[in-house]
C-alpha cells in the first residue's frame, strides 16, 4: 500500500538525515571551505531533512555570530558541491550523495518569539495568582 502524502518523514528518512547532518557538522567545524564569510563563522547545523529518495540534504543551519546569515547560507550553497565532496568520505554506505541545500534556521527565534509571549503582562495577568486562591478557597 502506497504512503500517503501526509504522513511524515520515514524511519529510514531520518535515520540517514541524522548520519548527514553529523557529517555535515564535522565538516563544517574543520573549516575547510575557503570562504571569507564561512571561516569566520560557526556554523550549527541542527535539522538535515533528507528527500523520500534520499538524493536532495536539505540542512537547517544558524550561523553564530554572523552579522549576516543570509549571507552565510548563500555563501554556502554557492560550495554546497566541495561541501558534498568532503562529506562524501564520512557517508561511503550510501548509495547515492545527497545534493546539499542550505536553509536559515528560524526555529530558535519562534521559541525566544514564544518565551517573549509568556513572559508578557497580559499573560502574566492571565496566569496570576487571583484565579488559583478562588480555585483554593472553594476546594477547603
Amino acid at each position: 500500500m502506497p504512503r500517503s502524502t501526509t504522513s511524515g518523514p520515514s524511519q529510514r528518512m531520518l535515520r540517514v538525515g541524522e548520519q548527514v547532518r553529523h557529517a555535515l557538522s564535522e565538516t563544517l567545524q574543520r573549516g575547510e571551505i575557503i570562504d571569507p564569510l564561512i571561516e569566520n563563522t560557526v556554523v550549527s547545523v541542527s535539522e538535515v531533512r533528507m528527500s523520500p529518495d534520499l538524493k536532495i540534504a536539505t540542512a537547517f543551519v544558524s550561523p553564530l555570530g554572523a552579522a549576516d546569515a543570509a549571507a552565510v547560507v548563500e555563501a554556502l550553497n554557492k560550495h554546497a558541491k566541495f561541501v558534498r565532496g568532503r562529506v562524501s568520505g564520512a557517508l561511503r554506505q550510501m548509495k547515492y550523495m545527497p545534493e546539499f541545500r542550505f536553509r536559515l534556521d528560524t526555529s530558535f527565534d519562534n521559541f525566544a518569539r514564544i518565551n517573549d509571549l509568556l513572559k508578557s503582562p497580559e499573560v502574566a495577568r492571565d496566569l496570576g495568582s487571583d484565579n488559583d486562591s478562588d480555585y483554593d478557597k472553594d476546594t477547603e
